[in-house]
């Protein structure tokens, strides 16, 4: 009796649609995570902030969270897993809410180099 079930295109119909959809949720949830790879210049964003709070954000007092801040361990997690995005926001908020200046990002041009002798004149 199973078996004749299985022969039926009518009762294959339901199987073969379940099939198709998963199939559809999988490739668009492959697509997703795809395009949510982090582009470079996010990743290179997210580690700037990071970098910054890290070196700027932590004292020698005993209040000092530094490395030990949360929004700075979860967005560290957000960059590492392909979520940058995310994580140059949460840095942007934690260096706003801590009253430091949030850094420009690089703009991958060549910074103007100082004339030769002004270094040499005081």
């Amino acid at each position: 009796m199973l078996s004749n079930l299985f022969r039926s295109p009518v009762a294959l119909a339901p199987i073969a649609l379940t099939v198709v959809l998963a199939a559809g949720v999988m490739s668009s949830a492959s697509a997703q995570s795809t395009a949510s790879q982090s582009s470079p210049e996010l990743k290179a964003r997210c580690n700037q902030l990071i970098s910054y709070f890290d070196r700027y954000g932590a004292s020698r007092g005993e209040n000092s969270d530094g490395e030990r801040n949360h929004t700075r361990i979860g967005a560290r997690i957000d960059c590492d897993n392909g979520h940058p995005a995310e994580a140059v926001a949460a840095m942007e908020g934690l260096l706003t809410r801590k009253n430091m200046d949030v850094p420009p990002a690089p703009t991958g041009l060549a910074q103007p180099a100082s004339p030769a002798g002004a270094a040499q004149q005081r």
